[in-house]
């Protein structure tokens, strides 16, 4: 790397972590038949390789969606993902882990469909104590149709960190401190969906569904909730496994400097939108956390 840029420099480390840091998340003994139950359009869902596999479809009539049975008061959430192929416009595929209520936390990945030939853009957003609107979207630096890819949420009492193929996109630090509510009280279930949202999804909802390509159909695989606090509702505590102890493991775990720069990496070629750099909706200040430094512990 000698002689190259800042810019060419990180990009160069952050492609080889692309390369070397792929997660393959193990699917230990959890399936989806199992583990979740289908709260939404149970007809539009799948499930081959004894449950190891799961088909989301979506259709003129309905699309559907997954719920885990158990619940978690933190944890690693893997999930495997192939997204609809060719027109997918209007659609949205999704991945998230939600509390549920009016003050609900919630922690998203949703692929909004795209006109042939053109990128899937993700759309991330957190919400803490019922306040979202902390909209990410990033255009994929991969064609997230042709093959399976891993997509993670870390939640610990530290921070939220969203990882595509174990690559940092995202970090959302508890910022208590500041007055910034975080997710850290609420047990979630994780969700799994797909549905249609043809007023936004696509161009701000310029491009409509094409229903003649229906059914659109998305692949869920190995999910994995190995290192997770599962929560039990009767005796009010979650009980972690995984290395989830206070102190050590995912519990414990922060953004290091190999992190920062592969997020910084993503952030400077991929990022379509930042809500905490958009003047159009905050004029006069920005949001807390896009003001408080977000630190490098």
């Amino acid at each position: 790397m000698r002689g190259c840029s800042l810019r060419r420099c990180v990009a160069a480390l952050a492609a080889v972590v692309v390369a070397a840091a792929v997660v393959t998340a193990a699917a230990g003994d959890h399936n989806f038949h199992r583990d979740f139950e289908a709260v939404w359009g149970k007809g539009n869902a799948l499930f081959r390789d004894g449950g190891r596999v799961a088909e989301l479809t979506l259709d003129k009539q309905t699309g559907t969606r997954l719920q885990s049975k158990d619940r978690f008061l933190f944890g690693r959430f893997d999930l495997e993902i192939k997204l609809v192929r060719g027109e997918s416009a209007g659609t949205i595929t999704s991945f998230y882990i939600c509390s549920g209520g009016a003050r609900h936390d919630e922690v998203d990945f949703e692929f909004l469909g795209n006109s042939s030939g053109e990128p899937y853009l993700l759309h991330t957003n957190i919400f803490s104590d019922g306040k979202g609107e902390r909209e990410q979207q990033f255009v994929l630096w991969f064609d997230p149709t042709a093959d399976f890819h891993t997509y993670s949420i870390l939640w610990n009492p530290h921070n939220i960190i969203l990882y595509i193929d174990g690559t940092p996109i995202r970090v959302f630090r508890n910022n208590e401190a500041y007055g910034v509510p975080f997710p850290a009280r609420q047990p979630v279930h994780v969700f799994a969906s797909i549905w249609d949202a043809e007023e936004w999804a696509t161009q701000g909802g310029r491009v409509k569904t094409d229903w003649s390509r229906a059914p659109f159909v998305a692949a869920y695989r190995r999910y994995n909730v190995t290192n997770a606090c599962v929560w039990d509702g009767g005796a009010g505590v979650a009980r972690c496994t995984g290395g989830g102890k206070a102190g050590g493991g995912w519990m414990s775990q922060r953004m290091d400097w190999w992190s920062w720069m592969t997020l910084n990496w993503v952030r400077m070629n991929y990022m379509a939108y930042d809500y905490c750099s958009d003047r159009k909706r905050f004029p006069r200040r920005f949001p807390t956390e896009c003001i408080v430094p977000i630190g490098r512990t």
